[in-house]
């Protein structure tokens, strides 16, 4: 199993290179950032300044999307870092949460968010392709390589991932969801006449390291309850399209959200978000992985076994040296 590191870029943006050259040292082979450009800086400035200061690690967006740079911007964006860095650059993508609700448009479509995708990924690599009736090429571009990974949770989507992506995104860490996500895509992949295995699949979660007692246990929920928040961002969209009892979703996904009543993108990704007292604490330790090492390679062992090739760890709480220290120390070279 691979492991990456998942930061905001929070300024000042050389506190995230510092985070992402110490999850290096601790044998992480991935670092993450998102990408919503009014909530946070511009993650590609970071990304440069990633690659020129660490040797090995791949670095790229948990996610992008289709609607806020065009697709030529985007490509052009990775083959250069990929020629300055050596294809040390992966794009993950979705359909848009906060980076498009916060300029006040919605989501884009799935049907334009494969375009995208196979877009993308032949202009970075130096192919022909047509954007919008017009064929382009970036005709500098020469051995680039960019895998294109698809953050989904409902069956439209997930399909698109097997049928399309070079790897596919969960943001929960839950096992139940994720045997029926990657069982879905490997389906998807499998019915495309492709390998289900060419796939790689990353789930991403916080993880906090904490001692295991009540009162520990509860710190680390708070620091951590933000994310079931942001997850509910996108359940709420699935309840919305297949509803609650259709069958489409399961209800171990979708039944936490009853209590949801609005959110401010204002807290999105923080812990403290006074939008995500609705979420419960079992959601908590579900979608997330709390408390010592002992058992979150537990946890993680058993996602291995369902097919996750990285966990992606997100380190928005008040521990993030210590849990990526935590980390370098047990888990990486238990699991890598």
């Amino acid at each position: 199993m691979d492991f990456g590191l998942v930061l905001q870029t929070d300024p000042p943006g050389a506190a995230t290179v510092g985070l992402m050259r110490r999850a290096e040292r601790n044998g992480f082979r991935y670092g993450w950032t998102f990408d919503s450009p009014v909530l946070w800086q511009e993650p590609y400035v970071i990304h440069s300044r990633i690659l020129a200061e660490t040797d090995r690690l791949t670095v790229g967006p948990m996610v992008t999307n289709p609607g806020t740079r065009s697709w030529e911007v985007t490509a052009s964006t990775f083959a250069t870092l990929n020629e300055m860095y050596g294809n040390r650059t992966v794009c993950g993508i979705g359909r848009g949460d906060s980076a498009m609700r916060v300029a006040g448009r919605p989501p884009t479509t799935l049907a334009r968010l494969g375009e995208a995708m196979r877009t993308i990924r032949e202009l970075a690599e130096g192919r022909e392709t047509v954007v919008d009736g017009t064929a382009l090429r970036l005709p500098w571009v020469a051995g680039g390589r960019l895998p294109v990974w698809m953050a989904a949770y409902g069956p439209k989507a997930l399909a698109l991932a097997g049928r399309e992506a070079d790897g596919f995104i969960l943001q929960l860490a839950d096992p139940l969801l994720t045997a029926w996500m990657v069982r879905a895509v490997r389906e998807a992949a499998a019915g495309a006449g492709r390998d289900p295995a060419e796939v790689s699949v990353c789930v991403a979660a916080p993880a906090y390291v904490c001692e295991d007692t009540p009162e520990a246990l509860a710190h680390a929920r708070e620091q951590c309850r933000w994310f079931g928040g942001m997850v509910g961002n996108h359940v709420a969209d699935l309840v919305a399209r297949y509803g609650e009892h259709s069958g489409a979703v399961p209800e171990e996904l979708t039944s936490y959200i009853k209590e949801r009543d609005g959110y401010d993108y204002a807290h999105h990704g923080r812990a403290g978000n006074p939008d995500t007292a609705f979420v419960p604490d079992g959601i908590v330790d579900r979608f997330c992985l709390l408390g010592p090492v002992s058992a979150q390679l537990v946890r993680l062992r058993e996602l291995a076994e369902l097919g996750v090739d990285q966990f992606a760890l997100y380190a928005m709480h008040d521990a993030k040296e210590a849990t990526v220290d935590a980390y370098g120390a047990s888990v990486v070279p238990e699991l890598s």
